[in-house]
């Protein structure tokens, strides 16, 4: 059985992460899978997913760390062709990845007590970002 939804997020600046646990384990359950695979997918290549213990202090933690490998102010290769500021975005983005898999069983999310999927906005400028949510498996 394969079953799909799409996440739209309004995101408002860069670093800005949300937690999409609610959201994922809402559509696992109305697809009924009991046992599967659940993907997330975020369509654009200046946001990313993954998972972590969703508290303040690592989100900031999350985009100080993002900041200091890969700096906005540097002046890269995209700068000089498109001169629109997100040369980094795009590379943090990469770096992160723009997808996430994640076991069901029993129909429950297959994360740790402290681990939530999050979506994190790499851009300088808000986005509409639209994620699908895939799910896979046995009913």
């Amino acid at each position: 059985m394969v079953y799909q939804k799409e996440i739209n997020l309004k995101t408002t600046h860069h670093g800005e992460m949300y937690d999409l646990n609610t959201q994922v384990m809402s559509i696992v359950k109305e697809s009924g899978v009991r046992n599967g695979i659940v993907n997330i997918f975020n369509v654009g290549s200046t946001a990313a997913l993954g998972t972590i213990e969703f508290e303040p202090g690592l989100s900031k933690d999350m985009i100080d760390v993002l900041d200091k490998l890969i700096p906005p102010s540097r002046e890269y290769e995209h700068e000089k062709a498109w001169h629109d500021g997100n040369g980094h975005s795009h590379l943090q983005a990469t770096m992160i990845g723009p997808s996430l898999t994640i076991p069901i069983k029993g129909g429950n999310l297959m994360l740790g007590t402290w681990q939530q999927i999050f979506h994190i906005e790499c851009d300088i400028k808000p986005r509409i970002r639209t994620l699908f949510v895939t799910v896979i498996g046995d009913c």
